[in-house]
C-alpha cells in the first residue's frame, strides 16, 4: 500500500476516475488537487462534489500549480502524450495512472480485462457470473464505478472484475492482476499511438508484465498479434479459441464449448446455453469460463449464469421496433472492428449510422460487408465528410446534422424488416460527453417518435 500521508497529489482529470482518485487520496491522508482543462458547464457535477468534499481544484486550464506535487495521477481519458503530462515528465515528477494508484489500496483478487473489443461485455459477464456463483465481486474500471471508488472496500477474499484500457496501462509501474485477460488486439486509437499497431499492442501487453507464476493469463489463441508476444509471460497461461483445440483453456467442438485443463474436460456447455449471441460473445464467455474454473467455481452455477446474462447497454441493444423497423443502439462500437461485428450480427437490410470523432479509421476493413449488407449510410459528427468521401460511390450515403435528422429520414426511407443501426466506429467527444451519452440521446429520440 502506498504511504501518501501529507503528500501533495495532483489528479489530472475531474470526471469519475479523477474524483474517485481525489477522494481515495484524501481518505489516506494526502492533500489532493484536481485539475481539468474542460469547461465549467461540462464539469458542473464534478465541481459540486469537489466543493462539498473540500478538495482544491481548477477548471478550464492546467496551471503551474499542477507541478507542485509529490505524485501526479492521470485519469484514463487524458492522453499520455498531452502537454501537461509531457511538461510533468520534463520536471521528473512521479506520474502514474488512476489504475496503478487504486490497485495499491485493493486487497481483493483483481481480474483485469483488456482488449480492443468485448471488454465491457466480458467485464459485466465476469462480475455477474462470479456473484451468481457466490463470490462477492465488484464491476469497475471503464464501466460503472471507477476503480478508485471501490478499491478501499474490497476485502481479501472478494473480487474485482476490472475493465482496463490501453491508456490506463501506459502509466503503470507495479500493477499486477491475479488474472489478466487480453481478449483480442486489432487496430484502434492509432491517433494516440503514432499510427503504430505494434505500439498500441505493447500497451495492452503491459497487463501481464508484473505477473509471476502464482498469477494467470487468459489469451485468445485466434489473435496473431497475441501469439507473437505471450511467450514473455511468467504467469500460467490459458487460451480460448473458436477455431482451434487447446490443451489448457476453452475451445469449440461440435457446437459445444469445452473447458479443459491438461486435456481433461472440467466443464462444457452448448452454444445455445450462452444467452448473448454471436461468435465474439462465445469468445467473451470462454474467457470468463476460464476465470471461473481457475477459482473452481461450481459448474451448475456457471451454466445458470451463462443462460441468464442479458448483455450490456449500448452494445447491439434493441431500442424499439417501429412499423417493423428495428432501431439498434450500438454506441459502444467506437472502432471499425466493432462495426464489423455489428454488421455480421444482422441478416436484414441495414441503414447504418456512422461517424463521430475519428481515431484514424480504415474503412476498407468493412467495405465489402457494407456493400453487401447496407442500404444506406447516414454520416454524422466531425468525421461525416470522411465517411461520405469513402463510401458515397459504393453505397448511398448522406450527411446528417444530428440524430433527430437521421431518425426522421430513416422512418421515411426504411421499410418493415429493415434495421436502423447506430454503430459509429468513432469516439463520441465531438458531440457528446461519452458513448453512453450518445446512446442515451439516440434512445430518447427513437422512443419519442
Amino acid at each position: 500500500m502506498l504511504d501518501i500521508r501529507n503528500k501533495k497529489i495532483t489528479i489530472i482529470g475531474a470526471v469519475r476516475s479523477g474524483i474517485g482518485a481525489a477522494r481515495l487520496a484524501k481518505q489516506h491522508g494526502a492533500i489532493p488537487f484536481v485539475s481539468d482543462s474542460g469547461s465549467e458547464e461540462k464539469l458542473k457535477s464534478s465541481i459540486d462534489i469537489l466543493r462539498n468534499e473540500k478538495i482544491d481544484f481548477e477548471i478550464g486550464k492546467h496551471s503551474e500549480k499542477v507541478f507542485n506535487c509529490d505524485l501526479m495521477i492521470v485519469s484514463p481519458g487524458v492522453p499520455s502524450d498531452s502537454e501537461v503530462i509531457k511538461n510533468a515528465k520534463t520536471k521528473n515528477l512521479k506520474i502514474i495512472s488512476e489504475l496503478e494508484f487504486a490497485s495499491s489500496f485493493c486487497k481483493g483478487n483483481i481480474i483485469g480485462i483488456t482488449g480492443t473489443n468485448g471488454k465491457t461485455t466480458t467485464t459485466s459477464l465476469c462480475g455477474y457470473l462470479f456473484n451468481e456463483c457466490g463470490k462477492k465481486t465488484y464491476t469497475a474500471g471503464n464501466i460503472g464505478l471507477a476503480f478508485s471508488e471501490i478499491a478501499n472496500t474490497v476485502k481479501e477474499n472478494e473480487f474485482v472484475s476490472l475493465e482496463i484500457s490501453s491508456f490506463q496501462l501506459d502509466l503503470i509501474e507495479s500493477f499486477k492482476p491475479k488474472v489478466a485477460m487480453i481478449l483480442n488486439i486489432t487496430p484502434d486509437h492509432l491517433n494516440r499511438y503514432e499510427n503504430s499497431v505494434e505500439k498500441y499492442a505493447h500497451s495492452k501487453l503491459r497487463i501481464f508484465e508484473n505477473q509471476n507464476e502464482k498469477d494467470f493469463l487468459i489469451l485468445s489463441k485466434d489473435s496473431d498479434l497475441l501469439n507473437q508476444y505471450f511467450k514473455k509471460a511468467k504467469s500460467n497461461i490459458f487460451f480460448f479459441s473458436t477455431n482451434k483445440k487447446v490443451n489448457n483453456g476453452c475451445y469449440l467442438e461440435n457446437d459445444e464449448v469445452r473447458f479443459v485443463k491438461n486435456d481433461i474436460t472440467e466443464f462444457s456447455c452448448k452454444i445455445s446455453d450462452i444467452n448473448i449471441k454471436g461468435e465474439h460473445n462465445i469468445q467473451n464467455a470462454m474467457a470468463v469460463i476460464i476465470a471461473a474454473k481457475i477459482f473452481d467455481l461450481d459448474n451448475e452455477k456457471i451454466l445458470e449464469a451463462l443462460k441468464l446474462f442479458k448483455g450490456v447497454e449500448h452494445r447491439l441493444e434493441l431500442v424499439r421496433e417501429i412499423s417493423g423497423i428495428k432501431f439498434i443502439n450500438d454506441s459502444k462500437a467506437t472502432n471499425v472492428d466493432s462495426v464489423e461485428v455489428a454488421l455480421k450480427s444482422f441478416d436484414d437490410p441495414i441503414f447504418l449510422i456512422l461517424g463521430g470523432q475519428d481515431k484514424g479509421n480504415d474503412y476498407s476493413v468493412i467495405e465489402d460487408l457494407v456493400i453487401r449488407k447496407v442500404k444506406k449510410i447516414y454520416a454524422i459528427g466531425s468525421s461525416a465528410e470522411k465517411v461520405f468521401n469513402y463510401f458515397h460511390r459504393k453505397v448511398k450515403t448522406e450527411i446528417k446534422k444530428d440524430f433527430n435528422d437521421v431518425i426522421n429520414a430513416a422512418l421515411s426511407e426504411a421499410r418493415k424488416g429493415d434495421v436502423v443501426l447506430l454503430s459509429p466506429a468513432c469516439a463520441s467527444f465531438d458531440m457528446f460527453d461519452n458513448y453512453e451519452h450518445r446512446g442515451k440521446v439516440f434512445k430518447e429520440i427513437v422512443n419519442s417518435k
